[in-house]
């Protein structure tokens, strides 16, 4: 498995294997044993999630039927706004590590750019140093916030997680992310199925030249930005067939014809939109 290396040393598998939207325990559980035995080493989930249980779960399981040791396994959650500071960031990752059954996650993230973003990063600074976590980074921060935190404090975010797909195809913000040292994670790179995605004619003609499908053309194009990818599915053909993408390579022409899909724009909501925000603040989970 290809890997992107942080700008602390660590190594992060390029593929990762989201839990987003899985809350079902029975089938959170099950699909990070098929995810893992697909032969996913990078699981991502979140306090907001509501599955960290269960996925926890589905990791001791999925470890134990293929062998693979705790250390190859590269582990991921993040705490939500009612936990964004200083005195609570602490106390949650605790309860999180409690529920996934682990001594430590492989990468920590800010779920959200909103509430006291500093107190908490300071506070996974220590968590960090502490060897609760091995890498510590951010989701859903614009550019100048992302540096805005990394100047004022001691680390400098190896992450940000944010929004990337063909119609949100964030260019600047990418390279302007590694400008900085930052790696970058995309979330939803199918778009979550919206605009027809997996009929699109650019994205299809292009899959058909290789024998691939929209999603193996979408992940590649990702891949061949050092973009992390995270993809979700339940059905283990699927999990396989997104891992499937190292036997093939993007032309310059096929790259022009997917820049021609952006929109420049979310297609799920702004971070920036105040009712938005208000909604997040006042979503309080007991995470």
């Amino acid at each position: 498995m290809q890997t992107i290396k942080l700008n602390n040393g660590v190594e992060v598998p390029i593929l990762g294997f989201g839990t987003y939207q899985i809350t079902d325990p029975e089938q959170a559980e099950q699909s990070v044993i098929e995810a893992i035995k697909a032969g996913y080493r990078h699981i991502d989930t979140a306090q907001s999630y509501l599955n960290e249980e269960a996925v926890g779960k589905g990791i001791a399981k999925g470890l134990a039927e293929t062998g693979v040791a705790r250390e190859d396994l590269f582990v991921t959650t993040k705490v939500w706004v009612e936990n964004t500071s200083y005195d609570k960031a602490k106390d949650s990752v605790q309860r999180s590590l409690d529920r996934l059954g682990l001594d430590y996650v492989d990468l920590l993230l800010l779920h959200q750019p909103y509430n006291d973003v500093y107190g908490a990063w300071r506070a996974m600074e220590e968590l960090q140093e502490e060897g609760k976590v091995r890498a510590i980074g951010i989701s859903n921060f614009a550019v100048d916030r992302a540096v805005d935190l990394a100047e004022f404090n001691k680390v400098t975010p190896q992450v940000n997680q944010i929004e990337i797909n063909p119609f949100q195809q964030q260019t600047a913000n990418i390279a302007a992310l590694k400008e900085e040292g930052i790696a970058v994670e995309a979330w939803a790179p199918f778009a979550e199925g919206k605009n027809g995605i997996f009929q699109n004619e650019v994205l299809t003609e292009i899959g058909n030249k290789y024998g691939k499908s929209v999603a193996q053309v979408i992940v590649r194009w990702l891949v061949e930005q050092d973009v992390i990818v995270l993809t979700k599915s339940v059905n283990p053909d699927r999990m396989a067939q997104n891992m499937d993408v190292f036997d093939f390579s993007l032309t310059d022409e096929d790259k022009e014809k997917i820049a021609t899909l952006n929109v420049g724009e979310s297609q799920f909501f702004s971070h920036a939109d105040p009712q938005m925000i208000k909604w997040m603040a006042s979503r309080h989970m007991g995470v």
